[in-house]
């Protein structure tokens, strides 16, 4: 996918320009209309261990899961497989200020999953107590990325790991000023990456202490920004945790370190990875849209051909609905079902390539006789 001001510089011959937009709608549609119970490919990788997980992890180790444990998988339709309980925890206002109130505390959510957690003094000899996996909240509720978070489950059971996800202050229930935290720019003050890790470590060593597993140690996991801020964990509190493992996190892409347009370059490789012709189909169509778009008869018909329920007034309109749809995609590009942003089965980007290459648009196809 290549957006309207970051076209990859290179594309396959484009199909007939009065094919383009119907083959683009078809991906669209099928981007919106997945089945989102289609099953997980299943991994070629026999080593259940990732290639550099920590020394002191090793040791924690089990046998390999069985069948029955490898059912936890991501997605609406696991959902009741992945038990957690809810908890509460008095988390300080501020960290690093001795100001009155500082000290004022706030109801912290955190999410846990004991199912395959070795405990303290569980007869596991000199390996101690399993790990502890903790996810670092983005910025929503917990439960939104616990119940699509397919990997950490995956693992569990071979390390015999306590899952923790902690969320992140200021979303979802963690709100230190409840519906008055957004009010202003003094309560806005406290919702900063910085308070954030700090929340995670104190939750993490409070819960450590409780559950009297004070030698367990740390792993800490997240993706998009929660994977930036699993690796500035790392950074910060190397005491806390012994590793991060961060999923598509733009620890870098900050103004004058990476180009704007890397993340469009990310988006464009993902759907050319799949299908070369795909990748110039949605390429060329940019200019056809515009070329339609330019007089009221083209939005008419750019109208009735994406289905609008109105008249659309500029094709920037269908521009950004189109951009959403193909962006979305490959942002959960997830290799287990999901419904983080919609419900998708694995592999959604393949999923669109192989629901368009079905689609038979000929020579003669007009853009309404494509979707009949």
């Amino acid at each position: 996918m290549a957006a309207p001001d970051a076209r990859p510089s290179s594309a396959g011959p484009p199909p007939a320009r009065s094919l383009l937009l119907p083959l683009l709608l078809v991906l669209l549609l099928a981007a919106y209309s997945l089945p989102a119970d289609s099953a997980a490919r299943p991994s070629s990788n026999s080593n259940p261990r990732p290639a550099f997980t920590p020394p002191l992890l090793k040791r924690h180790q089990l046998r390999r899961p069985s069948s029955s444990s490898a059912e936890l998988v991501a997605g609406p339709a696991n959902a009741s497989t992945k038990p957690f309980t809810a908890h509460y925890f008095p988390q300080l206002l501020d960290h690093f200020a001795f100001t009155p109130n500082a000290s004022t505390v706030f109801r912290h959510k955190y999410l846990l999953n004991d199912t395959f957690w070795r405990r303290p003094g569980a007869g596991a000899g000199d390996d101690g107590p399993g790990p502890l996996f903790v996810y670092t909240g983005n910025e929503g509720d917990i439960e939104w990325f616990a119940t699509n978070t397919g990997f950490m489950f995956d693992i569990a059971p071979t390390f015999g790991a306590l899952l923790v996800f902690i969320e992140h202050r200021f979303y979802g229930e963690s709100k230190p000023f409840g519906n008055d935290s957004y009010r202003s720019a003094e309560t806005l003050g406290y919702l900063t990456s910085t308070q954030a890790l700090a929340d995670f470590a104190v939750v993490i060593r409070g819960l450590k202490r409780d559950l009297g597993a004070e030698a367990a140690p740390v792993v800490v996991f997240g993706g998009s920004y929660g994977g930036m801020l699993a690796s500035w964990f790392r950074l910060k509190y190397p005491h806390v945790a012994i590793g991060a493992l961060a999923s598509s996190a733009p620890i870098l892409q900050f103004d004058h370190i990476t180009p704007w347009s890397s993340f469009y370059d990310a988006v464009s490789q993902d759907f050319k990875s799949e299908s070369s012709n795909c990748f110039g189909v949605i390429r060329a169509a940019w200019d056809v849209l515009d070329e339609r778009g330019a007089t009221d008869k083209g939005l008419l018909d750019l109208s009735k051909l994406f289905r609008a329920c109105k008249t659309v007034k500029y094709a920037y309109s269908i521009r950004n609905w189109l951009w959403t749809a193909f962006t979305y995609t490959a942002m959960v590009d997830y290799p287990t079902p999901a419904n983080f942003l919609e419900n998708l089965p694995a592999y959604p980007v393949k999923e669109v390539v192989h629901l368009s290459a079905k689609v038979n648009l000929d020579s003669s196809s007009t853009d309404h006789e494509a979707f009949a």
